[in-house]
């Protein structure tokens, strides 16, 4: 269960007071789970018709094809939802599974008392549907961004199409990466030593500037 101060935070949860937090628990007949990483919290063949809000931790949409190769779809973080109701499904033998990167705590709703009328009126029914819709509307723009870098053809086009995505949202030329290189190669769809000779060979060539997690953008 979330504290005042963490409900604050989550994005999911905007508008919605401490007290009717409580009271949505109860009128939704929300499950909370605890996981540990590298669980899976969601398996979206045998996840049923539940919408899952990530409190607290982090955690990654995992797609696996048919020879078992990961590709990060979605990083989820404090307020994202995620569901069979809420994304598409994988392809003729592929798999989606919401894996947790850190402990996680996760509050289950079942998505037919998101949907229907609430009985008693409740504000914050209002409120989470509005809130969700926009975090969908969010989703859909991080697929629209997603999809821009997989169409480059080269390891080098994808990093510098993802590179000025990051600093168009920051207004700098810089940004913190939002996850592990790691996980940005999985984002981008390459192998991990290519994707770092790349890098090398962008940096060797004054396009970036790197320290650590923190990237310059210097063309």
């Amino acid at each position: 269960m979330l504290s005042p101060e963490e409900l604050k935070e989550s994005p999911i949860f905007d508008g919605i007071s401490y007290e009717s937090y409580l009271s949505m628990i109860d009128c939704f007949q929300a499950i909370q789970k605890t996981y540990r990483p590298e669980d899976v919290a969601y398996d979206f063949e045998r996840g049923g018709n539940q919408v899952g809000i990530l409190e607290r931790g982090e955690a990654s949409l995992i797609r696996i094809d048919e020879d078992g190769v990961s590709t990060v779809m979605e990083n989820l973080t404090v307020g994202s939802v995620f569901g069979r109701s809420l994304a598409f499904s994988g392809g003729s033998g592929d798999s989606l599974e919401v894996v947790c990167r850190t402990s996680c705590d996760v509050l289950f709703i079942d998505y037919d008392h998101i949907l229907k009328r609430c009985e008693k009126a409740c504000t914050h029914h209002s409120l989470l549907v509005q809130n969700m819709l926009r975090l969908i509307t969010g989703k859909a723009q991080a697929l629209a961004e997603r999809i821009d870098v997989l169409s480059r053809r080269s390891i080098r086009e994808k990093l510098l199409c993802f590179f000025r995505q990051q600093v168009e949202k920051t207004g700098k030329n810089s940004f913190t990466l939002p996850f592990s290189l790691s996980m940005l190669a999985d984002y981008i769809a390459t192998d991990r030593s290519a994707m770092m000779r790349e890098m090398k060979h962008l940096r060797e060539e004054d396009l970036i500037r790197t320290d650590g997690r923190e990237i310059a953008l210097l063309d």
